[in-house]
C-alpha cells in the first residue's frame, strides 16, 4: 500500500473573494437545512430569529437570542439557505404580522402566549405531529389562506436577496418539503439557483409524494427556474428513503430511477438528529460505524433501523438497481447541514453546544436527561454536520452548480477540507494544485462518473484540517460494488495516514492513532496526528463490467464530544452511555463507475 504525508504550512480556511473564477475550484463552507421562527415547530420551541437574523448569523455578525444572549459566529460561513418547513408557513406569517390575515385569531393568539415546556408539547402534538406525520396532512382551523402562504415565501426570498453579495456570501434561496408519512421521515430541502422563484412553494399538505413533488418541479423548469432536492435524515425513514417499491407500492422502475436521479443530486449525511452514513449494528466490520449512531431515534413513531435507512446501504442498492435496470436511482452526492430550529446557522462548535430546539434541549439537565419530543434523546443529539463545496467563485450559480455536479462534501462539523479523483494512470500526489490540474484533466472529480477503464484506476485524495481544529488521523476511501452475480459488495482501504503506524497483518486493520484527550479538563492536544494528508490508491481488484462506488472518508484524532465538555464546565459526572470522545470526520462525494457511462 502507498503511503504519503504532506507538511505544509496551510492556508486560512475563510474564503477568499477573487474577481475571477478559479477553474480549479475553492473550497467553500455553508449550510443547507437551517429552520427560523417561520417554522411552527421552532416557533413553538421559542425560536424569534427570522431568516434575515439567521443569515445575518451566518455572515459573522451578531444576534440576539430570545433570552437576551448574544450569538456570532468565530468565523462567517461563505453560502446558507434558510429553509424553513412550507407546512404552516402562512400560519407562521399570520402568528407573526400585526397586519395578516388571521393575526388576531385565538389559536394564534395562544401560540404567542405559551408558556412552559408541557403546553409547548401539547402544540407540536396536535398541530405538528398529529397531522404532518399522518397520510392525510391538513391545515389547522387558524390557516387563512393562501396569500399568506405566499406572503411568507416573499419574506424568506426577501431576506436571501438582501444577504446575498457575491464573491463574499451567497444566501440561497429555498424551503423544506416535509414529508412524513406514519411518521417515516421523507424530508426534501429544496434550493433554487438563482432568484428566478415561484410565487409559492409546496408542503406536504399539498404534495403528499416525492413523485409528485418531482413532478411540481419539472414544471417549474418548464417555466425557466432551476432547482434541486436534497433528502435528509435517512436514519429516520423506516426504509422509506431507499425503497424497492415508489410512493404507491409499484415496483421500482426505470422512470422512477431516472427521475429521482435528476432532481436528487445530494442527499444529507449527518444533522442533529444522527450520523446516517452507516450504524455499528449493520456494519459491524466497519470500526468507525459508531459514530453518532443516534439509537433513541428507535423510542419514536416506530422508527425502527434497517440497512436500509443508511446512505452507504442507499449506495449499495442504488448500484443492485443500475445493475438491473440500467439506471442507479440513488446516485447521491454529499452534502451537510445541522436542522438546527433555533435559527442559528451552522452552529457546529461541539465546544459551544446550546442545543437546536429551543427548551426541548436549550440545558445542560435537558440535554442530559430529557428528549425532543417525538424524535431523540437529548444525548443523542449531535452538533450537526457543515456542507462542503468545491466551486468555481462564490456566487450562487457557482454553489449551485457545484451541488448539482455533486463535486461536494460533508464535515461533522469541522472545517476540513476533502478532495478525491480517478482515473488511470493519475500521478503520487505531492501538491494539492497539481493534484487538482491533473485531476481535471486526466480524471473524474467526486460526484463524477468514470468512464470504461481499459486499466485498474488509481484515486488520489488530500485532506486538511480545520485551522482550528483537531489533527487528521487517517483517509480512507470506501468501495462498493455489484458483480457479475449481482451481489453487493465493499471494501474499506486505508490509504493514507499520519505517523509511522502499520497495518496489522493479523487483522488488517491500521493501529489506532493514539487519543490525547483529558477528560477531566475536556482538553486535547495536537501532538498527534498530521495536518495534510495526501495519498493515492490503485484499485487492483478493479473489474470493468462490474459497478461500482468509491468515496473517501477523513477521520481526525480523538476530541470531546459536546456531551464532555456540558459535564466538564458544570461540574458533573460524563454520561456512561455515551462516547466521552469521538473522531469527528468528512466525507467526500461518491466517484461512480458503469461499464455504460
Amino acid at each position: 500500500m502507498k503511503r504519503s504525508l504532506l507538511s505544509v504550512a496551510l492556508c486560512a480556511t475563510a474564503s477568499v473573494a477573487v474577481a475571477d473564477p478559479n477553474p480549479l475550484r475553492d473550497a467553500y463552507f455553508g449550510e443547507t437545512h437551517l429552520h427560523t421562527a417561520f417554522s411552527l415547530d421552532a416557533y413553538i420551541g421559542g425560536t424569534r430569529l427570522m431568516p434575515a437574523d439567521s443569515l445575518a448569523f451566518a455572515r459573522g455578525e451578531p444576534v440576539t437570542l430570545p433570552d437576551g444572549r448574544t450569538a456570532q459566529h468565530k468565523r462567517p460561513l461563505d453560502f446558507a439557505a434558510v429553509t424553513d418547513h412550507a407546512e404552516y408557513l402562512g400560519e407562521m406569517y399570520s402568528a407573526m404580522f400585526e397586519d395578516a390575515p388571521g393575526h388576531d385569531n385565538e389559536d394564534l393568539v395562544a401560540l404567542r402566549g405559551l408558556q412552559g415546556m408541557e403546553e409547548r408539547q401539547q402544540w407540536f402534538i396536535k398541530y405538528v405531529v398529529s397531522s404532518n406525520r399522518s397520510a392525510t396532512p391538513q391545515h389547522p382551523p387558524y390557516y387563512a389562506g393562501p396569500e399568506t402562504s405566499r406572503s411568507g415565501w416573499q419574506a424568506i426570498v426577501d431576506a436571501a436577496e438582501q444577504a446575498n453579495e457575491p464573491g463574499v456570501f451567497t444566501a440561497l434561496i429555498g424551503f423544506e418539503w416535509s414529508a412524513a408519512p406514519n411518521g417515516a421521515n421523507l424530508h426534501r430541502n429544496v434550493l433554487f439557483r438563482d432568484n428566478n422563484v415561484p410565487a409559492s412553494v409546496p408542503s406536504y399538505i399539498d404534495i403528499n409524494e416525492e413523485e409528485n413533488l418531482w413532478a411540481w418541479m419539472k414544471a417549474q423548469e418548464a417555466e425557466g427556474r432551476r432547482l434541486l432536492a436534497i433528502p435528509h435524515n435517512s436514519n429516520a425513514s423506516k426504509g422509506r428513503m431507499f425503497p424497492d417499491t415508489d410512493s404507491f407500492g409499484e415496483a421500482m422502475d426505470l422512470e422512477y430511477a431516472r427521475t429521482r436521479q435528476s432532481y436528487e443530486p445530494l442527499i444529507e449525511m449527518m444533522q442533529v438528529k444522527g450520523n446516517s452514513e452507516v450504524h455499528r449494528k449493520f456494519w459491524a466490520a466497519d470500526e468507525f460505524a459508531g459514530f453518532e449512531n443516534a439509537d433513541s431515534i428507535q423510542k419514536n413513531s416506530g422508527r425502527i433501523f434497517r440497512q436500509r435507512d443508511f446512505v452507504r446501504g442507499g449506495l449499495i442498492d442504488g448500484i443492485g438497481y443500475e445493475f438491473a435496470l440500467g439506471v442507479n436511482p440513488f446516485k447521491y452526492g454529499f452534502i451537510g447541514g445541522t436542522d438546527n430550529h433555533n435559527g442559528m446557522t451552522a452552529a457546529v462548535a461541539e465546544d459551544e453546544f446550546v442545543g437546536t430546539h429551543g427548551p426541548e434541549d436549550g440545558t445542560v439537565e435537558r440535554r442530559r436527561t430529557g428528549s425532543v419530543a417525538g424524535w431523540i434523546d437529548g444525548k443523542d443529539l449531535s452538533i450537526g454536520s457543515l456542507a462542503g463545496v468545491w466551486a468555481t467563485e462564490n456566487t450562487r450559480a457557482a454553489i449551485w452548480d457545484a451541488m448539482k455536479r455533486r463535486e461536494t462534501f460533508a464535515t461533522s462539523g469541522p472545517r476540513i477540507k476533502v478532495r478525491m479523483f480517478g482515473g488511470v494512470g493519475l500521478s503520487e500526489p505531492s501538491d494539492p494544485v497539481a493534484m487538482a490540474e491533473e485531476g481535471y484533466l486526466l480524471g473524474t472529480h467526486m460526484g463524477g462518473n468514470l468512464p470504461p477503464l481499459g486499466a485498474a484506476p488509481t484515486f488520489t485524495v488530500h485532506a486538511e484540517k480545520d485551522p482550528m481544529g483537531a489533527n487528521l488521523d487517517r483517509i480512507q476511501i470506501i468501495k462498493g460494488w455489484v458483480d457479475e452475480y449481482g451481489d453487493a459488495n465493499e471494501r474499506i482501504i486505508d490509504v493514507v495516514w499520519s505517523g509511522e503506524r502499520e497495518i496489522d497483518p493479523a487483522t488488517g486493520k491500521l493501529q489506532p492513532v493514539g487519543n490525547t484527550v483529558d477528560l477531566e479538563t475536556a482538553m486535547f492536544t495536537n501532538d498527534i496526528g498530521a495536518p495534510v494528508l495526501m495519498g493515492s490508491w490503485t484499485d487492483e481488484d478493479y473489474d470493468p463490467q462490474a459497478i461500482a462506488f468509491y468515496y473517501a472518508r477523513v477521520l481526525e484524532i480523538p476530541t470531546p464530544r459536546w456531551s464532555t465538555y456540558d459535564a466538564v464546565r458544570n461540574d458533573l459526572p460524563l454520561l456512561a452511555d455515551v462516547p466521552a470522545v469521538i473522531q469527528e470526520r468528512a466525507w467526500g462525494s461518491p466517484i461512480f463507475y458503469s461499464p455504460a457511462n
